[in-house]
């Protein structure tokens, strides 16, 4: 069969997310502080750039390519009379600095004296135009066409653009095209004064919890980013015993879910600790995003310029996205349920592209009758009374989903007479399932592992629950057989050249009973074993590491095929497609990649988020890829061509599970918060909240039917709850889906159908038997 199209270059493969950008990389360039774009105010999806028609300049002059000559001289000579009548002497200073800096010795520029507009005791004209003033920043090089530009931006928002040569700024001082960590960092140069920062944040403070309460939900989001930023800033500036006396006095006011957020900002005293350190460069690479009214908005700018408070408005205007919306506030509740990942809340365009969550057609063939299965019929004297249903099974897939994605959109692996004949087995299987319910609980039984001195770190169980597997910490896989069926290696080539391959019992001919045992050790990582999974033929099994490898084992000769090598960090987390062929990992290098087993590079790398990917799961269809991050969001990514479909954020730690329903409508997470989350993919919402678990989450299972959900946390529980009634009544009309107005239920007890609990024994796996018994595994913890 022919895969996916492989890209020459592993990241050529790669389409980022435009919202949240690459991670580890910064942008060609901070934005200059002054450059303020004008808000744009459509209903949908409009972004408050924060400049609004607070600054009306907006314009840039850019010379032409070529020498820094090309400066216009009297625009910044008009500039610099500007802020020297505004009496904004550091920015004149800064700006005069600038222009030396380009080559043009205007240090002995004659400026004429402040006019009646400019200093103290003046009309104030000046001031009702030219409200919100923006700071000059330091410049740094922008990336324009082939060139590179060097960025002296003024008050009113004017830019002066010199374009220089690739390479050169000014001297012949030479830039990366992309900038070193202290050109992201320099964003933060030139800032007010320091003292005034508890003022300035202090005042908005009141301000805000002074507002209607309408607002004040709303605007409350603005204290975090903007905390963060303010003490970026001073300490980027050395204004050391500032910074440390401003986080004292204010952290406490921030949200309880950003505490090791700031555990962390509270380590970066020194400028020299912001240059190698990743949240700081998390949220200087990627804005705040914020969703809010637009009456909300609207106050939030009101008050800023009349107490012309630049320092707020600058930071809003540079590091923070505002998302606009028309109508009602949201109340705290429904800001709380979506808030908390690193970088604010999902913009609304990212869950607006058309995502076919439906399921595949399956191939049609007859599911024929054996006889132990005539035989029980004909002794209750019902012969056809269990035809129709096993037709009806089988049935079930030969109606086209309206939500599918076409047959043939990716390349998927053509069915072997192996594959059929589990198909029809697992469709038997199915016409014996117990249907679940509230009134009808499934059994659970427990595989304990004890004695599990080498630290038990991942789990899998086939499709068919005859094997399971588990990854340990002394990096070793080992496989055991739970049937009586004990695990076989092929015979060695001798032997099997005496065989007669046209015989019916070949496939056991082949197996070699010398080599029969319950239990497979197999040997190859060279650290701790962090994910394992099973192929659906059950032919291959899947595990990744510490030391950054995805290895390919036979389940044949229990030995290993392949070792896939992409990530550069430890492999958290790696699992097959429903179809085979195709397997995604996610690792601590932040991003996912989707490989086939015929190939050693892998074919997608899917990139976007801003922490470490730490589990992964396909759709049922196998046309789209779920990660859950430490960044708090979970993503959805298209197999076809890269882009990110979906980004969730709700969660207030990192994402520890993931489960698809088996209709592939609803996706199920749980995190370190002990919650699980439930979001309707189709249009991009969360509709559900599962409370109940008081540790991290770490195995989530659909039952076979879809009804009821299963949960296994660290805190040595299973609880199952009524996924039919979670999922029923949704709120999915065009207001809901515009404007993210979600109304969960104030208790989700009424969906817990039962809590389970073990005697001192982490839940890490969960999985339910073709036949719906549920399964669930961890190792035995003595503490």
């Amino acid at each position: 069969m022919a895969a996916l199209p492989e890209e020459p270059a592993e990241v050529a493969a790669v389409k980022p997310d435009p919202d949240a950008g690459t991670p580890p990389q910064p942008p060609a360039a901070p934005p200059a502080a002054s450059a303020a774009p004008a808000a744009t105010a459509a209903a949908e999806g409009d972004v408050a750039g924060a400049g609004g028609d607070a600054a009306p300049a907006k314009a840039a002059a850019a010379g032409p390519a070529g020498s820094p000559a090309a400066l216009d001289r009297q625009t910044l000579v008009a500039v610099l009379q500007f802020l020297r009548r505004s009496n904004l002497r550091e920015s004149e200073e800064i700006l005069r600095r600038e222009a030396r800096l380009l080559g043009d010795d205007l240090g002995t520029v004659a400026l004429s004296p402040a006019g009646p507009l400019g200093g103290p005791g003046g009309d104030g004209d000046s001031a009702g135009s030219e409200a919100l003033l923006s700071r000059v920043t330091a410049t740094a090089p922008v990336a324009i066409g082939g060139s590179v530009a060097a960025v002296a931006s003024s008050s009113p928002g004017v830019a002066a653009v010199a374009a220089l040569p690739p390479g050169k700024v000014g001297g012949g001082v030479a830039v990366e095209d992309q900038p070193d960590v202290s050109a992201v960092l320099s964003a933060y140069n030139q800032q007010g004064d320091p003292t005034l920062y508890e003022e300035y944040y202090s005042g908005l403070k009141h301000f805000i919890e002074c507002s209607l309460d309408c607002h004040r939900a709303e605007l409350s989001q603005l204290f975090y980013p903007l905390f963060v930023h303010m003490y970026l800033e001073l300490v980027y500036n050395q204004h050391e015993s500032e910074a440390k006396s401003f986080f004292e006095r204010f952290h406490g006011d921030q949200e309880c879910y950003y505490q090791d957020d700031l555990r962390v900002l509270s380590s970066l005293t020194k400028k020299e600790h912001m240059k190698g350190n990743e949240t700081m460069l998390d949220f200087r690479t990627s804005k705040f995003v914020l969703r809010i009214s637009r009456d909300s908005y609207q106050l939030l700018k009101r008050h800023l310029q009349e107490k012309q408070n630049n320092q707020i408005w600058n930071i809003v205007q540079e590091h923070l996205y505002i998302d606009i919306f028309d109508g009602m506030p949201r109340s705290k509740q429904q800001i709380d349920a979506m808030v908390g990942s690193l970088a604010g809340e999902a913009k609304r365009e990212a869950n607006k592209a058309k995502v076919f969550f439906g399921l595949l057609k399956e191939p049609e063939f007859d599911v024929p009758l054996d006889d132990e299965d005539e035989e029980g019929e004909n002794e209750e004297g019902k012969p056809k009374k269990k035809k129709p249903k096993k037709d009806s099974v089988g049935s079930k897939s030969k109606k086209q989903d309206p939500n599918a994605p076409p047959q043939n959109r990716i390349p998927l692996p053509e069915l072997k007479d192996s594959d059929k004949l589990d198909r029809v087995m697992n469709m038997k299987e199915a016409a014996r399932r117990v249907r679940l319910g509230p009134e009808c609980l499934p059994s659970i039984c427990f595989y304990t592992f004890l004695n599990a001195y080498q630290g038990l770190t991942a789990v899998d169980i086939t499709d068919d629950s005859s094997m399971i597997v588990g990854g340990f910490a002394d990096s070793t896989v080992r496989v055991w057989s739970v049937t009586p069926k004990k695990l076989r290696s092929v015979k060695t080539a001798a032997d099997l050249s005496l065989i007669d391959k046209e015989s019916d019992d070949v496939l056991e001919r082949i197996m070699d009973e010398k080599t029969a045992s319950e239990l497979k050790i197999l040997y190859g990582h060279s650290g701790p074993v962090y994910g394992t999974s099973f192929s659906p033929d059950r032919n291959y099994l899947l595990s990744c590491s510490e030391d950054g490898t995805v290895r390919l084992w036979s389940l044949q000769t229990f030995t290993c095929l392949v070792g896939y090598k992409g990530h550069n960090y430890p492999v958290w987390d790696t699992q097959f497609s429903p179809y085979g062929y195709y397997f995604v990992s996610g690792g601590h290098d932040r991003v996912a990649r989707l490989w086939a087993t015929d190939h050693y590079q892998p074919l997608r790398i899917f990139a976007g988020h801003l922490a470490d990917v730490t589990c992964t799961r396909f759709h049922p269809n196998s046309n789209y890829i779920a990660t859950g991050s430490a960044d708090r969001t979970i993503r959805l990514w298209d197999v076809l061509n890269g882009n990110c479909v979906r980004i969730f954020t709700g969660h207030k730690g990192p994402i520890h599970s993931l489960a698809f329903s088996p209709n592939g409508r609803f996706l199920a997470t749980g995190a370190t918060d002990g919650r699980v989350l439930l979001w309707d993919i189709g249009h991009g919402l969360m509709v559900g909240e599962l409370k109940g678990h008081t540790d991290t989450i770490y195995a989530l299972r659909f039952s076979r039917d879809g009804e009821i959900l299963a949960s296994g946390s660290m805190d040595n529980t299973v609880r199952l709850w009524d996924a039919v009634k979670a999922f029923e009544d949704l709120e999915t009309d065009d207001f809901t889906t515009a404007t993210g107005h979600i109304n969960l239920p104030e208790n989700s007890q009424d969906l817990l159908l039962g809590t389970y609990m073990t005697k001192s024994t982490p839940v890490v796996h969960l999985h339910f038997t073709r036949r719906n018994l549920l399964l669930a595994a961890g190792a035995y913890s003595s503490q």
